[in-house]
């Protein structure tokens, strides 16, 4: 479960982290950014030396990950 959630919010952050590029959001953009190291700092040694089926629980969580995160975009943040 922590290898879905870890991979859901990296890419949930790099979705959002687009749309505040597209607005020109400043802020947004250096809150989301330092997130999204920070949670790829945590995920690098998770993944690295895992199983295939860790890989496609990771890969799972991080693409719900991206479609919530252009769900927010698009519906909520405009």
């Amino acid at each position: 479960m922590k290898l879905f959630i870890t991979g859901f919010i990296q890419v949930f952050l790099v979705c959002i982290n687009t749309y505040f590029i597209s607005k020109k959001f400043y802020l947004g953009v250096v809150i989301c950014s330092f997130c999204i190291s920070f949670v790829w700092s945590f995920n690098v040694t998770k993944i690295a030396i895992s199983t295939i089926q860790d890989r496609l629980i990771y890969s799972f969580g991080a693409a719900l990950g991206g479609v919530s995160g252009l769900y927010l975009s698009i519906n909520i943040l405009k």
